[in-house]
């Protein structure tokens, strides 16, 4: 069982977004990490079970911090236009600059590890633009937020491959979404 958030593991997970970006998920073997943060191969299991369980403890990571990001954009604006553009601009500007990116919006989908993760960060924020998405007139916004969720995805690696924003793909994806739904 994993133990609570210390110095120990939070260096390790630190480090391990360090060997992400360089490496991908691929490349984060336990050694390159405990390597990385110049640590014994022992504290990282004292930490984490397994390999498993520390990239499912990096994906949470990463997506908790772009869920801070996002929640703080939109702060306590109701449902609609304004409060999707914001969360979607936040979402884009917090992958930007957020290390491990590339490894966890792109390589993510295809480890079977973190099938399960990659599920339910997308539903946790399909939860969070359906309300939106309802508010701009679409009936099934569940299935938009959810087509939403990928687009923004696909612009947020856009951007990375730039490193840069892509005002176009920014302004695409919004226009679509604020198209009268049919």
């Amino acid at each position: 069982m994993a133990r609570p958030a210390e110095p120990g593991r939070n260096a390790l997970l630190e480090a391990g977004f360090d060997v992400a970006v360089r490496a991908g998920l691929r490349g984060l073997s336990v050694n390159a990490v405990v390597a990385a943060a110049g640590m014994a191969k022992g504290s990282f299991y004292h930490h984490f079970p397994d390999r498993r369980g520390y990239i499912v403890a990096l994906h949470r990571r990463y997506h908790e911090e772009l869920a801070v990001a996002i929640l703080a954009a939109i702060g306590d604006r109701p449902p609609g236009r304004d409060r999707l553009r914001v969360g979607i601009t936040a979402y884009l500007d917090a992958c930007l600059r957020t290390r491990g990116t590339k490894a966890f919006l792109a390589q993510a989908r295809t480890d079977a590890d973190l099938l399960d993760e990659v599920n339910a960060r997308s539903l946790s924020f399909v939860t969070l633009i359906a309300p939106d998405l309802a508010e701009l007139g679409w009936t099934d916004a569940a299935a938009v937020a959810h087509l939403t969720i990928a687009m923004a995805a696909d612009t947020a690696l856009a951007e990375m491959y730039a490193a840069a924003p892509r005002p176009d793909l920014r302004a695409a994806l919004t226009a679509l979404l604020e198209r009268t739904p049919g």
